[in-house]
C-alpha cells in the first residue's frame, strides 16, 4: 500500500503537491469511490485509480530473484540505520517499487523473490496455499537421527507445534553438520527456533529453493530477472 499522491506522481501524472491538490479537490477516486483525505492508501497493483474519470496507467509487472546477502535487513527502510533492502535496491537503479516476498532475517542469506505484483506476492505468502521453502543449515553440532526424527514429525515451539518437515543430512563434519531442510509454514525464524528447540544454533541458513524456483548458482549479492517461464510456474503453484 503507498499513498495515494505518491503513486499519481509515480505514474508521470503530477507532482506529489499537485497530486494532493487533486485529492482534495475530489478529482480522484479508488474503486469506484472519491477520496478527498490526503494520507489516503491504495494499491496500484490491485485497485482502480482514476483521476478525472479515467484510469491511471498501471506500472509494468517485474519480477526479480536475489541471493541476499547475510547482514541485510529485509524491510525497505530500517529506523536503526542498518543496510536494508530499499537503499541496496535504489543504489542498483532498480527500486521501481519493487518489495520483497517474505522476508529472511539479518543474519540469514539465500534466495528473495522482489516484486510489483501485489497479488502474487500475498498468494505466496499466504498459508492457503502451502508454498515449501528450502533451507540449507549448518548447526553447532551434529544432531542424531532421533532428533531428526522429531523434526520431520513436528517440534513444539512457543507458538505452537510445527508442521512436520523434511530433513536430511547433506554433510558431517567433525564438530558441525550441514542439513537440507524444507518447511511449509512462514513462521518468524522458524527454522532457526526449531534446531534451539533441539539444543543447536544455526550457524549458517541460507535459502535455497521458494515453491519451484532454485537459487541455482545466483552469487551472493547478484540480482537477475525471473524468466517468463519461472513467473509462471510461480502463478502456478499459487492458482493464478
Amino acid at each position: 500500500m503507498e499513498r495515494l499522491q505518491k503513486i499519481l506522481a509515480r505514474a508521470g501524472l503530477a507532482s506529489r503537491r499537485e497530486a494532493e491538490r487533486w485529492i482534495q479537490e475530489g478529482r480522484v477516486a479508488v474503486n469506484g469511490v472519491v477520496v478527498k483525505r490526503l494520507g489516503s492508501q491504495a494499491d496500484p497493483s490491485k485497485d482502480k485509480i482514476k483521476v478525472d474519470g479515467k484510469l491511471i496507467p498501471q506500472p509494468a509487472k517485474r519480477y526479480f530473484l536475489l541471493h541476499k546477502p547475510p547482514g541485510l535487513i529485509t524491510s525497505m527502510r530500517d529506523p536503526q540505520g542498518r543496510p536494508n533492502l530499499g537503499e541496496w535496491l535504489e543504489s542498483l537503479g532498480k527500486r521501481g517499487r519493487l518489495f520483497p516476498v517474505g522476508r529472511l532475517d539479518y543474519n540469514s542469506s539465500g534466495l528473495l523473490i522482489l516484486t510489483n505484483d501485489g497479488e502474487l506476492s500475498q498468494r505466496l505468502t499466504h498459508p492457503r496455499y502451502v508454498i515449501k521453502k528450502c533451507y540449507r543449515v549448518k548447526l553447532s553440532g551434529c544432531p542424531s537421527e532421533i532428533e531428526l526424527e522429531r523434526l520431520r514429525k513436528g517440534v513444539q515451539l512457543e507458538d505452537g507445534m510445527t508442521a512436520p518437515s523434511r530433513v536430511r543430512v547433506v554433510q558431517l563434519l567433525k564438530k558441525n553438520a550441514w542439513l537440507e531442510v524444507e518447511i511449509r509454514e512462514g513462521r518468524y525464524r522458524e527454522v532457526r527456533r526449531m534446531f534451539e528447540a533441539l539444543g543447536y544454533f544455526v550457524e549458517k541458513l541460507i535459502r535455497v529453493r521458494l515453491g519451484p524456483i532454485p537459487l541455482g548458482s545466483l552469487s551472493q549479492g547478484e540480482i537477475r530477472p525471473l524468466s517468463p517461464k519461472e513467473v509462471s510456474a510461480l502463478k502456478k503453484a499459487v492458482g493464478l
